[in-house]
């Protein structure tokens, strides 16, 4: 896996080789322990395996052209009209996460856990819905999830067991080289030592700390630690002589439109995953980006733009960066849609979750959260209204469900409201 600036010291799975300080440092941002180390091939399956993505538009979509006009007809929304895959999609409305209130833009580190007051100088986070997920069936790939994101920021969508960012990648190069490219052997089995001397180290410091009697849940949580790394060893020495899926790289190099771009080839790598079985859990990013944007009719700052105070000059050239945006979802979407696989299609067997940690970026508030739940084998039911403001976690919590893990509650959600129909 190749290293990319955007994973930081957070996230060790990359050739990035670290010495033991450098480890007690980080050691809690460590990525997830693999639950299931199962690492059958793939191609010895029966049935497709399940895939799920979520995708983050940090900045939402505006409300009144994002919602249909008419109750369960989405040919009556502005930038859903068009969508190609229509009946395989499910606008939810009247979601929203409690405890945003004064959350502001870091509302977005809570998208996936639900965790309130994101803003405290004390917060800390829960483990996000995606690396839950991928506890369950992550282990079968290469990649066990992909964070990624539209640039560097250090942190995205998803969160580790202890609460700590999981830094996205976002050069798209990189991606397509760490998926698809040739393994340095030499190099990786150099790391897989190097490790293997980290973990002997961290042992031996375990047994310091015993000894100095340190309270039992800092000793549990440095013994996790070391869990997480002995199990990312044993995946990585399991896949170090597969070889990679050859794929050729049909990455845009379009300059003209940069933001476009960088969506479009996001996304076209999120697919090409998918449909390797590189990995089967994706987070996508599309974080708050500072400076100027440019896509077809729109130049602006994107955040400035959704600041609109309802102007309509301003809305109409913010309208254009979220059509934009749609389009390339929509374009995703039909993409998985017309890959055959098993009796179905590649979206029947990957839920896409689509969304935002604001209803309103304008006024930076959290409640009826934009949401689209696509594919996955449901019946769904083109928009689902709830009566009254619903957690979004109930969701997530139905989504944990549909994926066999047995929980009582996830974040504030406790209700599994069984709005996806099988």
């Amino acid at each position: 896996m190749n290293s990319d600036r955007s994973q930081g010291n957070a996230n060790k799975g990359a050739e990035a080789l670290f010495t033991r300080r450098d480890f007690l440092k980080i050691g809690a941002a460590m990525p997830l322990a693999l639950h299931s180390l199962s690492l059958q091939a793939a191609e010895g399956r029966k049935a497709p395996p399940k895939r799920v993505m979520f995708i983050c538009n940090s900045l939402g979509f505006h409300e009144p052209y994002f919602f249909p006009k008419s109750r369960g007809d989405l040919a009556t929304s502005a930038y859903l009209q068009d969508l190609k895959v229509k009946n395989k999609a499910t606008v939810f409305q009247n979601l929203y996460h409690p405890g945003m209130e004064t959350s502001n833009h870091d509302s977005e580190k809570s998208f996936l856990t639900g965790a309130a007051r994101p803003e405290s100088p004390v917060f800390v986070n829960s483990i996000s819905l995606d690396q839950i997920l991928a506890q369950k069936i992550g282990g079968e790939t290469r990649f066990p999830f992909l964070a990624l994101s539209i640039y560097d920021r250090g942190w995205g969508c998803s969160w580790n067991s202890r609460g700590i960012a999981i830094p996205p990648m976002h050069d798209e190069t990189r991606i397509f080289n760490m998926l698809f490219g040739k393994e340095d052997l030499e190099a990786k089995k150099k790391q897989i030592t190097n490790d293997m001397s980290v973990i002997a180290c961290l042992y031996r410091d375990l047994e310091v700390l015993k000894a100095r009697k340190t309270n039992l849940a800092q000793l549990d949580s440095f013994r996790n630690v070391i869990r997480e790394l002995e199990a990312k060893i044993k995946h990585e020495e399991f896949w170090l002589n597969a070889n990679k899926p050859a794929v050729p790289n049909t990455l845009s190099d379009d300059k003209e439109f940069e933001f476009s771009t960088k969506i479009k080839n996001l996304l076209e790598l999120a697919k090409l995953a998918l449909r390797t079985d590189s990995t089967r859990v994706i987070t996508f990013s599309m974080d708050w980006i500072y400076g100027a944007i440019k896509v077809p009719g729109a130049t602006g700052g994107w955040h400035t733009l959704s600041h609109h105070g309802g102007q309509p000059d301003v809305l109409e050239q913010l309208s254009r960066v979220e059509r934009n945006i749609i389009n390339h979802l929509n374009q995703f979407l039909y993409d998985l849609d017309q890959i055959d696989e098993g009796n179905g299609t590649l979206l029947d067997n990957t839920t896409v979750v689509i969304g935002s940690n604001f209803g309103d970026a304008s006024n930076h508030t959290c409640n009826n959260l934009p949401t689209i739940v696509a594919g996955g084998g449901y019946r769904h039911q083109n928009q689902t209204v709830l009566e009254k403001p619903t957690p979004l976690c109930n969701l997530y919590l139905e989504l944990l469900h549909k994926f066999n893990i047995d929980a009582g509650q996830f974040g504030n959600g406790k209700q599994d409201l069984e709005l996806l129909k099988g």
